[in-house]
């Protein structure tokens, strides 16, 4: 009963928030299924302006102490493993054929990784050589972090808390509306890369990952290796990129079990 209401308050403060249910993706073979409800006064286009302008900040910043890495091997690999990637995302969501993709390596020891709104990835050389990452398994980690920019986790994040402020304090008082538009930048960035998914959330990038890197030619199985070596570096130090994916007991039985719907996916796929 106390549950129910809870869903129902919740609903309640998205609707007030003028929220709006969208597809954000379709033609998975994994079926990811799921209403989203994004605020309606917050677009696709807004957010993922917002977010580049923290993502060129970053760019920036490590051009200027010399972590860009754009023309080593491990950087040519990174974009030819991103490229089959991304060539793939339309598969998942027709209009990310149009988005601005970037990808860019930054040699630094954090094990960590992530896309931004808009197809703004960013890979750190830790993850690489630390976990020594096979292309599959590379694959399998930037696949995931662009599930969760075609699905939008990170504007839906914001949208559930942008309607339930907007429910306590009213329209005056959105929360970050108001602010310069670095200033709502960075609350993009908060929402999309430095909070921890919800459990549904990595789910689905989990499943809509698998499929993306079987469409590219890309072994689905390396999903599996992916989460024991980054179970194995957590037994010594959390790496960053669990902080905001965190594992749970059931990830790899989750991958295991999608592992048969996206392999003909992958047998028919080129390879190379």
């Amino acid at each position: 009963m106390r549950k129910t209401f809870a869903l129902c308050a919740l609903s309640a403060a998205l609707l007030v928030a003028g929220c709006q249910a969208v597809n954000t993706t379709s033609g998975d073979s994994v079926g990811v299924e799921r209403k989203q409800y994004m605020f309606s006064m917050l677009s696709t286009d807004q957010v993922n302006q917002m977010y580049e302008q923290s993502y060129q900040q970053t760019v920036t910043e490590a051009t200027t102490k010399g972590v860009l890495d754009k023309d080593s091997e491990e950087a040519k690999r990174v974009q030819n493993v991103a490229n089959r990637l991304i060539a793939q995302a339309p598969k998942l969501r027709p209009d990310a054929a149009q988005w601005q993709w970037e990808v860019n390596l930054i040699k630094s020891d954090e094990l960590n990784a992530n896309c931004g709104p808009g197809g703004k990835i960013i890979v750190y050389s830790g993850l690489i050589d630390t976990l020594k990452l096979s292309d599959d398994e590379l694959a399998a980690v930037m696949g995931h972090e662009i599930a969760h920019a075609l699905r939008e986790h990170g504007r839906e994040a914001m949208s559930k808390a942008y309607g339930i402020q907007m429910a306590k304090t009213g329209a005056g008082s959105l929360l970050g509306l108001g602010q310069d538009s670095l200033a709502l930048a960075d609350t993009v960035v908060n929402y999309s890369l430095t909070l921890p998914n919800s459990r549904s959330n990595e789910n689905e990038a989990d499943l809509l990952g698998l499929e993306l890197s079987a469409r590219a030619g890309y072994n689905p199985n390396a999903a599996i290796t992916l989460w024991q070596k980054m179970q194995a570096q957590a037994g010594a130090s959390q790496p960053e990129f669990m902080s905001t994916h965190p594992a749970s007991a059931n990830r790899i039985a989750s991958l295991q079990a999608a592992i048969p719907k996206v392999m003909p996916l992958y047998e028919q796929a080129p390879k190379s």
